[in-house]
């Protein structure tokens, strides 16, 4: 009687849980409420399938619990029961898959219109790089990777030379419109996340993968790598910072061009690249020693 009544309370309290709960999803900022959606249906098929079969046991251990004269009587098979069974799973299966397939269909088809940002991930720092006005993004290569080079852009090919370079830490991105956000990894597995956005990918060395969003809400967002990446793993943020149209156009004139980024090793002051490189070991050393603090 009392593991039943136990097992009544379990599923009392998970449902009051859910439905009571403070902790929910931060306030979506991008066209993928389909994302909330579909996760909202697994909750309520997971949720009534677990309190049935929770409640099932509730019963059976009331139901059949031990009394003095009793003695159980043992059946093989039930094949009307079988069947019902195979129905209500595969009813059920079948809920859970068709939203995911039909949101994940939405996913990977990139509208025609979006524009195009990459996301480069190194430990344990973000970089991004937009096309020029040329509209195309030059061929990078991780072998190509140096202290002045930090993306591996390949400094031949021309449709690189007016790529946008961000080695900033922060993104801006125009409200209201799509962008497919190409991801790469120099050095480990990491992940690009932002929770408002609803969106997320695997950014795996050697390959590049991607998804898009439209960015429905001006403001500021923290980027988060989703991908235990080593032991600066938890400082490696970033934040997008979506702008109006014309804000955006101001911040993307006050961005350096890969041409330009790569002119002082034209002209000689070939000096300031270990300055780089120690600017950036440092940055990287003194993350480690925050970490290793904590």
């Amino acid at each position: 009687m009392a593991v039943a009544l136990v097992l009544v309370l379990i599923v009392v309290g998970s449902v009051l849980f859910h439905l009571l709960s403070p902790w929910w999803w931060t306030p979506i900022a991008s066209n993928w409420g389909y994302i909330d959606n579909t996760i909202s249906i697994t909750f309520w098929i997971t949720g009534v399938v677990f309190a049935a079969v929770v409640l099932f046991m509730a019963y059976c251990v009331f139901r059949f619990r031990h009394r003095e004269g009793n003695r159980a009587a043992y059946e093989p098979e039930n094949k009307r029961l079988e069947s019902w069974l195979t129905i209500v799973t595969a009813v059920g299966v079948t809920a859970l898959l068709v939203p995911g397939l039909f949101v994940w269909s939405q996913f990977v088809n990139v509208p025609s219109d979006a524009a195009v940002v990459e996301v480069v991930g190194q430990q344990w720092q973000w970089s991004f790089r937009l096309p020029g006005k040329d509209g195309k993004l030059g061929r990078s290569d991780t072998r190509e990777v140096t202290a002045d080079n930090p993306l591996g852009v390949i400094a031949g090919d021309p449709n690189g030379r007016d790529d946008v370079v961000v080695e900033a830490a922060d993104l801006h991105l125009p409200v209201g419109k799509p962008v497919k956000m190409l991801l790469r990894s120099i050095d480990v597995l990491h992940d690009f996340y932002v929770p408002e956005f609803r969106a997320k990918m695997d950014m795996i060395p050697g390959s590049v993968t991607y998804f898009w969003f439209t960015p429905t809400k001006t403001g500021t967002f923290q980027v988060l790598c989703a991908e235990l990446c080593g032991q600066g793993h938890p400082l490696m943020n970033g934040i997008v910072i979506v702008d109006t149209e014309q804000d955006y156009v101001a911040w993307l004139d006050q961005q350096q061009t890969f041409a330009q980024l790569s002119a002082p090793q034209q002209t000689g002051s070939a000096q300031q690249a270990p300055g780089k490189a120690t600017a950036s070991a440092l940055k990287v050393a003194a993350k480690l020693e925050t970490v290793g603090s904590r």
